[in-house]
Parts: structure tokens; sequence; C-alpha cells
């Protein structure tokens, strides 16, 4: 079945947070489905990364709203929610890769129990279970498992963002939220990096929603791209058609690389 055979897990109506000089994300209608992965791209200062807070329930609107499936509460209005409802979610049906992975990793504590901490949010109280789908997790995303014991901050970037990523897919979310995840790798780790969340999308039938400035992640990692210009969306649809037979001069200046990001 296709993701758009389902229906909607996300969906944001009239989304907009300002910002002053006039940035910010303006009058955003967008629709994630289940196992669908949703690219935003666009230039730096574009409104990508507001949009995503807001989506990801971590900024607060000036208007619109955002509306999620949830499997243990139902439809979910995620800014009129209850803030513990809103953490659970992010603990559980939920997960956020930041682009910098320090921001989201325990650096003072092993590797293990950065992903370990997730399950014991949950209730996992068995320590030779927990460490584990730990070792499980960490051969996943190719962290040689006699690692585990080692403090995060002793790893290269590539394997810091591959930790993280482990750190929110132990406990099977439906919904991962990417904000420029492979920025400020080197091209071989980025290309690691990106298949890696190919494989690991397709296997858990996993949605999506990935902010980047870079097309090429787009293309490789998206079914559908929506371009952000100013704030708002000016260009929608199947990656590989907005790519390769883009309609607005904005989004045809990106293709041919004519505009920085």
């Amino acid at each position: 079945m296709k993701p758009m055979d389902l229906a909607p897990l996300l969906q944001a109506r009239g989304l907009t947070r300002a910002y002053s000089g006039g940035r910010g994300c303006f009058d955003i209608d967008l629709t994630l489905y289940p196992g669908e992965v949703l690219a935003i791209c666009g230039e730096s200062g574009s409104g990508k990364t507001t949009l995503l807070h807001c989506l990801a329930g971590l900024m607060k609107p000036d208007a619109g709203n955002v509306r999620y499936a949830s499997l243990e509460n139902g439809e979910v209005d995620i800014h009129a929610a209850a803030e513990p409802v809103r953490r659970r979610l992010a603990r559980t049906e939920w997960g956020y890769v930041h682009q910098n992975a320090a921001l989201a990793l325990r650096m003072d504590v092993s590797a293990g129990a950065n992903v370990g901490a997730r399950l014991m949010a949950l209730g996992a109280r068995h320590y030779g279970n927990i460490r584990q789908q730990a070792i499980e997790w960490l051969e996943k995303v190719e962290i040689d498992p006699k690692r585990i014991d080692d403090l995060p901050r002793t790893f290269s970037g590539g394997m810091q963002q591959r930790l993280q990523i482990v750190a929110n897919l132990v406990t099977s979310p439906r919904l991962l939220f990417l904000d420029e995840p492979t920025s400020g790798l080197d091209v071989s780790v980025q290309a690691r990096l990106l298949d890696l969340l190919k494989r690991l999308a397709e296997e858990m039938g996993l949605a999506c929603v990935i902010v980047t400035h870079d097309l090429g992640v787009a293309r490789l990692l998206a079914h559908r791209l929506a371009v952000m210009q100013g704030g708002r969306i000016i260009e929608s649809g199947v990656t590989d058609q907005v790519l390769d037979d883009p309609r607005e001069p904005y989004t045809q200046l990106l293709v041919s690389s004519i505009l920085p990001v």
C-alpha cells in the first residue's frame, strides 16, 4: 500500500510563526502520511527550521494548528494538548534528530546509557535486556558494540550522529523529525549516513520530515518535496517531479545551484 492510500499521520493547517524582519513561516498547509518521507528544502532563512520546530511541538505557532494521529491518544492537536501528552509523544511515537548531535546526547555518560535512557523513560528496568537492545541497535548503525561503554565525546561526528539516531529509534517511533542531519559531515560520511537512514526508514515503515538545504539528500530520501521561500511553501510534489521539472523560477534556481544554500 502506498503512503498516500492511508489516512494522514500529521497535518498542519494555516501554520504561522513570525519573527521581526519578516522571517518565520506563514500560512503553511502540510500533510504527511504513514511511512512517507517529506523533505523541506530552501536556502538559509527560508523558514524551514521554524516550520520543523512548530511541527514537532518545540515552538508554539502564532496561528494555525498541527494534528497528529496518535496510536495511544487518537487525534491530538499538538499545541493545544497538555504538556505531559507532548512529552510522552516525544518519548514514544516521535523522534527528533538534531543537526548537532551534541544537543541530543549526554556526552558524560556511555553510548549504551544514551540508548538505554529512552527505554528506561518508558519503564524498562532490566539492565541485561536494556544493554542487549543497545548492542543490537549499535550493530544496526555500524557502531562496534565493543564501544558501548565509551563516551560519545570520543566518537567521530558521524558516529555521534548515528548514536543520536539509535537513541531515537530504539523505541520504534512512528515519526522522525530530522534537522539537517548530514550538515557538517564529510561527503563519504554523509553518504553512509543517508544510506543508513533510507534503509531504516524502509525497514521500520517510518514517516519522516527532513529539513535540508541539500537537494541531493531530498532526492535520495524523500517521497515528496516542499520548497520554501520567504517563509512560504512555493512548490511541492513528488520529489523527482519537482527536481526534474521545477515549475517555480526559485526552484529552478535551486536545482541549478545558482542560489547559495
